[in-house]
């Protein structure tokens, strides 16, 4: 749903950069021999401002582009040619260029770092439901069963499954607590290649250096976790060791 507003939103982002430079300059039409240019510059700027606000690039980039034309166009001599005779005219219309431009970049990281905060409050309500389910004293298998779910949003898997007592069992790709992902003596370059689509891939649960079990997870073939998601899902991991601590036979791990 969230992606589907983004794009929505992306979308009347581009139709805006498009059409509403055009407008204002039909607008200003009938008035631009009685005021300065550089007036209409700056009101075509709000424009493209308001469009770049959205934080999508192509829409800024757009925005100010058609800015940049329909000033050239409609509002500097010779009118109805895309033609600038004064140099004045020529520094406004790249001023208008370059100002969008940067104005877009501005809205784009802010975007970026708002999905980020977003993306950050997520995990960390998610780690927060586990750690509440632990301490309230909810039965290790709906715990197990509710971070199995988590883990399997967070890291794109096909499959997930909680055993006790087991590590190792099949070699399977093991999850280590730095984020690491290594697979035999090789240590796999996730950002790049992903999770192995072929292979399990084992998160191990433990609590105080007691093993209590693993998770055993298969990625899906588009799986390429951030380091990030790989530390929650350790996190994860330990919010259900610390539940099955006092409760589970332990064993030892592979």
């Amino acid at each position: 749903m969230r992606l589907q507003t983004w794009l929505s939103r992306d979308r009347l982002a581009v139709a805006a950069a498009l059409a509403a430079p055009l407008l204002l300059t039909l607008i200003l039409v009938p008035f631009r021999t009685s005021f300065p240019n550089t007036d209409a510059a700056l009101a075509l700027l709000l424009v493209v401002v308001a469009v770049a606000a959205n934080g999508y690039r192509l829409a800024g980039y757009l925005a100010a582009l058609s800015a940049a034309v329909w000033f050239d166009f409609f509002l500097t001599r010779p009118y109805e040619e895309l033609t600038i005779n004064r140099r004045a005219d020529i520094e406004t219309t790249v001023l208008l260029l370059v100002i969008g431009v940067a104005v877009t970049e501005i809205a784009v990281w802010g975007r970026r770092q708002h999905t980020a905060a977003s993306r950050r409050a997520g995990y960390l309500d998610g780690i927060n439901a586990a750690a509440q389910a632990a301490a309230a004293g909810d039965s290790p298998s709906e715990l197990i069963d509710q971070v199995s779910a988590s883990l399997t949003e967070l890291l794109s898997l096909r499959s997930c499954v909680f055993q006790y007592g087991k590590a190792g069992l099949g070699n399977p790709a093991r999850l280590l607590p730095g984020g690491q992902v290594v697979l035999g003596q090789r240590t796999l370059d996730v950002a790049a290649d992903g999770l192995p689509g072929q292979t399990d891939t084992e998160l191990l649960v433990e609590a105080g250096g007691v093993f209590q079990g693993r998770f055993l997870m298969r990625a899906r073939a588009e799986a390429h976790p951030t380091l990030e998601q790989r530390l929650v899902a350790i996190a994860f991991a330990d919010q259900v060791g610390a539940a099955l601590a006092g409760g589970q036979p332990a064993g030892n791990p592979g």
